[in-house]
């Protein structure tokens, strides 16, 4: 199949498509006499694992890796949880990041009058580092 077709079967565009080719995830096409690439319907499969794999918030190294061990079907699946894991990992290293901002923006929001001077603004005090302004 085409490009275009594959782009359209698999719900991405044709370049993403390049992009994965040239970075290993998705195999050099063949070509054709005529020069177009020639895509196999297990391209489209491939694809869909990928963009799955993305959503869940895979660095494309990680889907690289993921896609090599899915590909021996003799391989345990050690290390492909071991991914999983390091990925849930690093999520939740995010999450507990996005909460200490988050107390951080209530804290500073709770402190600010919302009205008056702009110099006395505890926001912007914290912003600019003058952490005795920020504490008034």
């Amino acid at each position: 199949m085409t490009i275009g077709r594959l782009a359209k079967a698999a719900g991405v565009n044709i370049d993403t498509i390049r992009y994965y080719e040239r970075h290993g995830l998705l195999p050099r096409a063949a070509r054709r006499e005529s020069g177009y690439r020639e895509f196999a319907a297990d391209d489209i499969a491939r694809l869909s694992f990928i963009r799955r794999a993305k959503e869940l918030g895979f660095s494309l190294t990680d889907i690289g890796d993921l896609l090599s061990l899915s590909q021996d079907r003799r391989n345990d699946m050690r290390g492909v949880k071991r991914k999983a894991e390091e990925r849930l990992a690093d999520v939740e290293r995010r999450i507990e990041e996005l909460k200490r901002v988050r107390r951080g923006l209530k804290t500073l929001i709770d402190a600010c009058p919302g009205h008056g001077e702009l110099a006395t603004c505890p926001i912007v005090a914290a912003l600019s580092g003058d952490a005795a302004e920020a504490r008034k």
